[in-house]
Parts: structure tokens; sequence; C-alpha cells
């Protein structure tokens, strides 16, 4: 019998167009690196906006919607979830107003949460939303997906940065670092403003890589990695996730010229540092998500996490050296690996959940216990 907590129950009714979103957009980044193994071709078109709106924003908006007083706020995640539905139609302005609107209900989400807890994480989680609704409104207005893409980095940099801040609040860091993360987020932002021409790029690049030194500097993630089994396996993975910030940070700056320079700067950061964020934070938030009290961790999960970490920078090389059948190898791999890990985790809950569970702790309580272990 599934143990669960009476109030998150309905998340599990998103889950279907979360994983859908996971599904349709990895088949369309397949073909659009020629393996057309779902032959979906508005899948391939749309990409970017089912990836980061109907899958990674339907993900968010779920996380922060589940901890508001009335569930009437699950219809944020709702309506970025079906927009899959309608990108897969041919139906894109329906998609992108969906995807909007979703953006939007976030940004209000965000705006109760900090005027509840006006602390920095808050604000910053809430500038990640405001992020996400420029980028889809701009998408929508324009027509151009690429109006959006360096939006939607910000939504996923900010909320990924704010959430660190939240689980590390309690972690002792001195003044003047706090500081200066405020002076490079803020110099990411003016990165967003101006122009792609007018170094715009480069000043995301430079305040990426100083980001990325922050984290792996300031995180709580340097005590995880010392400790065993699941918190080495969140500390090692939020550090590799930072590495991939600062590779990012780095390709912005320094290959401009190359011909596949906006498909690695996309892929460096939506696959090697927010995927290896989903991949670490899953143990924890997971559970308190959906409302459960199993946590999604087995050792076997570092096999698939090292094929993923080691299949996406072999595409990224290939890339850089114009390896074009080797990238398009290698990008499917890490197609596949993203797939199985979704799959063992799901089998690795179901199994304990067979054998009985864990613990009689709930998903928030596993949250709070976790990260005192962490920092203990």
């Amino acid at each position: 019998m599934i143990e669960m907590i009476p109030t998150p129950f309905k998340a599990f009714y998103l889950l279907p167009f979360i994983l859908l979103g996971l599904v349709v957009g990895i088949s369309g980044g397949w073909i659009r690196l020629g393996y057309p193994a779902i032959p979906l071709i508005e899948a391939a078109s749309q990409h970017g906006l089912i990836m980061t709106g109907g899958f990674l924003g339907t993900l968010i908006s779920l996380e922060r919607a589940m901890v508001m007083a009335k569930k009437t706020w699950l219809l944020i995640p709702f309506l970025t979830g079906i927009s899959v539905f309608a990108f897969l139609l041919g139906l894109s302005e329906v998609g992108l107003i969906l995807l909007t609107t979703g953006s939007l209900g976030l940004s209000l989400i965000m705006h109760l949460q900090t005027l509840k807890h006006p602390k920095f994480h808050s604000a910053l989680l809430y500038g990640g939303a405001v992020s996400w609704f420029i980028g889809n409104f701009l998408a929508w207005q324009t027509g151009l997906i690429a109006a959006g893409s360096t939006w939607w980095i910000g939504f996923l940099l900010f909320t990924i940065v704010g959430e660190r801040l939240e689980l590390s609040q309690f972690l002792p860091v001195p003044s003047w670092s706090q500081n200066a993360l405020k002076s490079l987020l803020a110099l990411f932002t003016v990165g967003l403003i101006v122009p792609f021409h007018a170094w715009g790029n480069e000043i995301m690049g430079i305040s990426a890589l100083l980001i990325a030194a922050w984290l792996l500097v300031f995180d709580m993630a340097k005590v995880a990695s010392r400790k065993a089994a699941q918190f080495r396996y969140i500390g090692i993975g939020l550090q590799v996730g930072y590495l991939w910030l600062g590779i990012h940070g780095l390709i912005l700056m320094g290959l401009g010229n190359h011909s596949l320079y906006y498909d690695l700067i996309l892929h460096t950061f939506f696959l090697g540092f927010t995927f290896s964020m989903i991949w670490a934070h899953a143990p924890i938030i997971f559970p308190t998500i959906f409302g459960i009290r199993q946590t999604p961790y087995h050792p076997v999960l570092w096999i698939t996490w090292t094929g993923f970490q080691l299949s996406l920078l072999g595409r990224i090389v290939s890339s850089i050296l114009d390896e074009y059948e080797l990238r398009k190898v290698l990008g499917v791999a890490n197609g596949y690996l993203i797939l199985i890990q979704f799959v063992l985790m799901a089998g690795i809950i179901i199994g304990k959940i067979m054998k009985g569970g864990t613990s009689s702790q709930s998903g928030n309580k596993i949250y709070r216990e976790g990260r005192k272990k962490i920092l203990h």
C-alpha cells in the first residue's frame, strides 16, 4: 500500500504532464540531432519550449504551489503542463499563452511567499519566476524562441541559486560573500538586459563563471560530499552541476564565433547544470512534492548518473570539434540516460514502498532532517 500524506495527494495528478513534457522534449531533441525515434515534428520545432516550460516549468511550479495553503494553486502547473498538448497539436500560440499565464501565476505565488518570508532567497526565487514570464512573453510576442532563451536561463539560475540559499541558510558564511553573490547576480541580470551583440553574452558569461565559483566555495555541497551514501550523492552531484555552470560561462565568453555556439550555451546550462541539480535535489525534494515517505536514492543511480555526465561531456567536446556524427551518438545516448535515470528513481521508490517504506516521516520532515544531517 502506498504510504502518502493526504494533503499533497493531488500532486500526483500532474505527474503524467511532467513525464509527457520530459519524453516529448527529449524526442524533439533527438529529431534535431537526426534521430527520429518518435517522429513528432512539433516536438522538434518546440523542443525548447517543451523542455523549459512543459517539463521544468511545470515541475518548479508544482514544487512552489505545494507549499501554498490553498491547493487551487495547483492550477498553475496544470496550465503549464497542458501546454505540451497544445504544442503537439500545432497550436504554438495557445501553448505560449498557457506558459505565459502559468509563469505569471508562478510569479504571483512567489510574490505572496516573498511577502510572507521576506528573505533574499525568496526574492531571488521571485526574480526567477518573473524572468520565466518575461521570456515566455517575449517568445509569444516575437514568435522567436531565441528571444526568450536567455530569460529562461535566468529563470532557472535564479531559481536554483535561490533554492540553494534556502537550503543553506543555516550554514555560516562571511557577510562579504553574501554581498559578493548579490553583486554577481545583479551583474548577471544586467547581462540578460544588454543585447547579446553589445556584450550581453560576455557579461552573463563572467557572472555565471563567478557564481559557479561562489557556489563551489560557500554552498553546503562541499559538506555533503564528505558524507556517506545519499548525502555524498547529493553533494558530488551539486558540485558537478556548478562545474557545468562554470563551463557554460566560459563558452558564453569564448566561443561566440563557433557554428554551434547557441547549441553549446543552451546544453551546458539546461542539461549540464540544470539536470545535475535535478538529480542532486531529487532525494530530498521529490518526497516533499509528492508527499511520499520514500526517497529515490540507491547506489545504482551512480551508474546512470556517471553515464549521463560522460555522454554530455562527450557531446559538448564533439560539438566544439565539429564531430557531428559523434555528437549525434552521444546526444542520443544522453537522452536515453535521462529517461533511464527517472525510471530507476521510480523503481527505487516503488521497491521501497513494496518493502513497507523506509520511515514514518512525512516528506517535509525528511527534508528538514536531511538538511540537518548534511550540516552536521
